[in-house]
């Protein structure tokens, strides 16, 4: 079963409500944050290839990195595809970034069926391809497919967050934060999406775009 698919804010609402009922500490960090961003975004090429964008370099070095692609019209399959590495390096692109760039274009990924599969067979399938880890594969899952029982359990401001939050000795490595997450289902995208509001006014530094 694919399970439950977050399609509006009311949806987030849902889950929001339903983890402060089960962790009073969710609530205090609500009360913290604020209303919480619906963050979904279109699927296909062009977002995995943005995720992909956005490993390892700040907000504000992935956003112009993007803009430079988007003027050049490499956004797309196609294009992406048939680029030289000298095109694409001079959108800012890394030597390895570009060699996963060329390989997401060259999986020929069938984003129609994405929503019909499962969880664990859209990371399976999207992490198949050279330069999409499940980091990307996760975020995929949650803001392009909307998926709500989905966490990104590397993300060191979830980890973080989840230190501070929880009151934690130190900040969880991923296969804890796999641990913990766990008392969060059904809603674990929902946790994420609190999680990262709650380390952005708990810290002066930025999760994710």
């Amino acid at each position: 079963m694919v399970g439950r698919i977050i399609t509006s804010d009311a949806c987030v609402v849902e889950g929001a409500a339903w983890l402060a009922g089960a962790d009073p500490r969710f609530g205090m960090a609500l009360d913290q944050a604020g209303p919480l961003p619906l963050r979904l975004r279109p699927g296909g090429f062009a977002a995995l290839f943005d995720a992909i964008i956005g490993q390892q370099v700040s907000t504000q070095s992935a956003r112009a990195i993007w803009a430079r692609l988007e003027t050049a019209g490499l956004t797309c399959e196609d294009a992406v595809a048939s680029a030289t590495e000298e095109e694409l390096r001079a959108c800012g692109l890394s030597r390895q970034k570009i060699r996963y760039a060329h390989a997401l274009a060259a999986a020929r990924i069938d984003y129609a069926a994405l929503p019909l599969l499962t969880d664990a067979q859209v990371i399976k399938t999207l992490t198949a391809v050279p330069g999409v880890g499940t980091w990307t594969a996760e975020i995929y899952a949650m803001f392009s497919l909307g998926r709500a029982d989905v966490f990104a359990h590397g993300d060191l401001a979830l980890q973080e967050a989840a230190r501070r939050l929880l009151d934690l000795d130190a900040r969880p490595s991923e296969k804890q934060m796999r641990l913990i997450a766990e008392n969060w289902a059904p809603w674990r995208s929902v946790a994420a999406r609190i999680l990262w509001a709650y380390y952005r006014v708990s810290t002066t530094k930025e999760g994710i775009r």
